[in-house]
């Protein structure tokens, strides 16, 4: 139902009553030279916004099969074509010696997993150069979350919600805070999250955190049932949001910013749950 995202109420409402309630006073009080009215307005800007902000619309959700929707609303920032080139070792992996370590990223043991696609842990990916492709790549597209777009985000597609779990830079319990618009954001604190469609395909959504927004939220836990296009989560204020979906079975249909198209210089606008991002191979071959 369309309205407030969960936890909005407050932030609207309080600012909200307080700005009538300072109004009351001003008029039937003490105005104190103008300042109490001055607040009030202050709180209605600020309760506007947050209703703003915690917005959370309906949305009609694409019927067609072999597509994913986009998680997240914003601009499509670029789409790339990569392959996994390192994974999170595992405790024996970084005993042995042979990881890699970076200052922010932490360690990465220098191979995929056994099956990149599956997804089964963080593995860190490098762009394909035209004519190397192979069919464990993947594409990733992300999305860049201005402050003023719905936060809101859904399921790329129907299926259940496998894993999520959270990363921050090494040594830290929060952060990095690069802003959300350069490509090193990948690597802010975030919350990864792998959804198995109902055709058995394992696709990657990230959510990350920008140099304002400091907060994501899931709201399901990990082997939900999921609808495409159903809410699972949101971040606040602005951010970015990656999906990755293996190039063997699906396309992406979107223009990014690194296209420099005239008709979309920012890239294209996608809408969470509405948009289709990528559709299957058979489709659009």
């Amino acid at each position: 139902m369309a309205g407030l995202a969960h936890g909005g109420h407050g932030p609207v409402l309080i600012p909200f009553f307080m700005g009538g309630s300072a109004l009351i006073i001003g008029a039937t009080i003490d105005s104190l030279y103008g300042l109490i009215p001055l607040f009030a307005i202050f709180c209605f800007m600020f309760s506007a916004f947050c209703a703003n902000f915690w917005r959370d619309p309906d949305r009609p959700i694409p019927r067609e099969d072999g597509i994913l929707v986009s998680p997240a609303d914003g601009h499509v920032m670029f789409v790339r074509r990569e392959r996994a080139t390192g994974r999170r070792p595992s405790k024996i992996e970084e005993e042995s010696g042979n990881c890699q370590s970076d200052t922010l990223t932490g360690k990465w043991f220098p191979e995929p997993s056994s099956d990149p696609l599956l997804f089964e842990t963080e593995q860190r990916f490098q762009s394909v150069p035209e004519g190397e492709e192979s069919p464990t790549d993947v594409f990733r597209i992300a999305i860049f979350m201005s402050p003023l777009d719905v936060h809101v985000n859904r399921s790329p597609c129907a299926g259940t919600l496998l894993r999520m779990e959270h990363r921050t830079g090494k040594g830290m319990r929060r952060g990095p805070f690069r802003p959300a618009y350069k490509k090193e954001s990948q690597y802010n604190e975030r919350v990864r999250s792998v959804f198995c469609s109902e055709s058995n395909v394992m696709i990657e959504v990230t959510q990350i955190s920008g140099i304002l927004a400091r907060t994501i939220v899931p709201w399901l836990g990990t082997n939900s049932k999921v609808r495409r296009g159903q809410r699972y989560g949101m971040i606040r204020l602005g951010s970015r949001v990656d999906i990755r979906a293996p190039a063997i079975h699906f396309s992406p249909t979107v223009i990014s910013a690194e296209e420099k198209n005239p008709s979309h210089p920012k890239g294209e606008f996608v809408q969470a749950g509405t948009t289709v991002l990528f559709r299957a191979r058979n489709q659009v071959d």
